[in-house]
């Protein structure tokens, strides 16, 4: 933060600006690797760049068949990245890989400006973006876990101030007392998310009467949005990465008694920390619970077909990889190519081409889940005499009740239920109980 004085009526008053901080983008581009592809991942790690509150200012791609142990792009390319950063008043060095403790130790000391890398930098933005107990409690797992390894940075202090001999004791039996003081603290975290994943089990045990539909795609594909259009659920919908965090679920009904819970989820990305993953697999514990997965695409995008992948290769990871799928390809409005929408309807079965924020093809996407509605709660009828009052009344607690018809000492009552309560109301009416 910078001051920045502004003149009024009453006199000169100082305000608080904030400052984007100047950056430079590296990538590494090995020969397996297309030129283009490498370029678009720097363009989306310039999005991250912006998203954390940094400007780019330049984009460097050092061609190597593999990394440089001690400096990851090698010293030479190094020491020139220390002259741009000199040249152009760089403040920030970002690298769209992982880097170890010695590669940003040894980075830091010979460019002199902060480096992060890429999974340091989305771990920021997550905390940036964290509001609920939840969500900040899996970022501060993520990033404390991410940091755990790599403490050594914070004590290259003591060589400079000292040097030599004598200093490697303390500074080792510090951070020694820094990683039991985190790993005591992860250790509470772990079980703080355990007791909110508890939380979150007891309340989907009370949506088994409705069709589960969890949304998930890559970062920024429109799920809020969907969402929004859907149930008027007001969750922020930005043109940002992971503007969403905490997983958000409203009911709505697609048809007369036809009830749907949808819970929007935080976007994939690729190279996302595994740290991540695990830290929010409570949040996304409604993907695991969902009868469907509505996998949302930016139909749009150049390289939709490899965030279909990150995302599938992400749910996989989650233990979701079987559950039944359809992708929804949204943003068909920003489409300059429409040819493209007939490849995909050839190349994707059951795909359904929309514009959340347009409501292009809508009716097309509910008129799937009624279908995938009826096909999971399929109407049943019983034949009960009317003085089986127990019975009826039980019947209404386990199912949503359409219709009852009585006639002359019966009573016949059609409902839909799900597979669990079904097997309940069969037992039920067989045995008495």
């Amino acid at each position: 933060m910078e001051k920045e004085i502004i003149k009024d009526i009453n006199g000169m008053i100082e305000v608080d600006r904030k400052v984007m901080e100047r950056a430079i983008l590296v990538a590494v581009k090995s020969r397996v690797e297309s030129k283009e592809v490498v370029e678009e991942h720097l363009d989306e790690l310039e999005m991250l760049a912006d998203t954390a509150g940094a400007v780019t200012i330049i984009k460097m791609i050092q061609e190597r068949n593999r990394f440089d142990p001690a400096y990851f792009i090698g010293k030479g390319k190094a020491e020139e990245l220390a002259e741009l950063a000199d040249l152009n008043d760089i403040t920030l060095v970002i690298f769209d890989a992982d880097l170890n403790p010695t590669q940003v130790r040894n980075l830091e000391k010979l460019v002199d400006r902060k480096i992060i890398d890429r999974s340091g930098l989305i771990l920021d933005i997550f905390a940036s973006h964290a509001k609920t107990r939840q969500a900040k409690t899996q970022v501060e797992l993520a990033q404390l876990q991410y940091m755990l390894p790599r403490l050594t940075r914070a004590w290259t202090h003591l060589s400079k101030q000292y040097g030599g001999i004598g200093t490697k004791g303390p500074g080792e039996t510090q951070i020694e007392t820094d990683r039991r003081i985190i790993r005591t603290r992860i250790s509470k975290l772990k079980d703080n998310l355990k007791k909110i994943e508890s939380q979150n089990i007891t309340k989907s045990l009370k949506r088994k009467d409705y069709i589960n539909v969890s949304l998930v795609g890559y970062t920024n594909a429109g799920k809020s949005t969907l969402i929004n259009l859907l149930t008027d659920a007001n969750v922020l919908a930005e043109d940002q990465l992971f503007a969403t965090l905490d997983s958000t679920t409203r009911s709505f009904e697609l048809d007369k008694n036809k009830k749907v819970m949808i819970s929007d989820t935080v976007g994939f990305i690729r190279k996302l920390p595994h740290n991540l993953i695990e830290s929010f697999k409570s949040t996304l514990q409604v993907v695991n619970d969902a009868d469907i997965i509505l996998h949302v695409v930016d139909i749009s995008h150049q390289f939709y077909e490899d965030h279909i992948k990150v995302v599938n290769d992400t749910l996989k990871e989650l233990g979701c990889e079987k559950k039944k799928q359809v992708l929804v390809f949204n943003k068909v409005d920003a489409l300059e190519d429409k040819a493209k929408i007939d490849f995909i309807r050839s190349e994707y079965e059951n795909a359904t081409v929309i514009s959340a924020k347009r409501g292009i093809n809508i009716g097309q996407l509910k008129d799937g889940l009624v279908k995938i509605y009826e096909d999971k709660f399929g109407e049943h009828v019983v034949r009960l005499s009317i003085n089986d009052s127990k019975k009826i009344a039980q019947i209404h607690g386990l199912a949503e009740v359409l219709s009852t018809n009585y006639e002359d000492s019966y009573v016949e009552i059609k409902y839909r239920a799900n597979a669990e309560n079904l097997s309940k109301i069969e037992k039920l009416v067989k045995t008495g109980y």
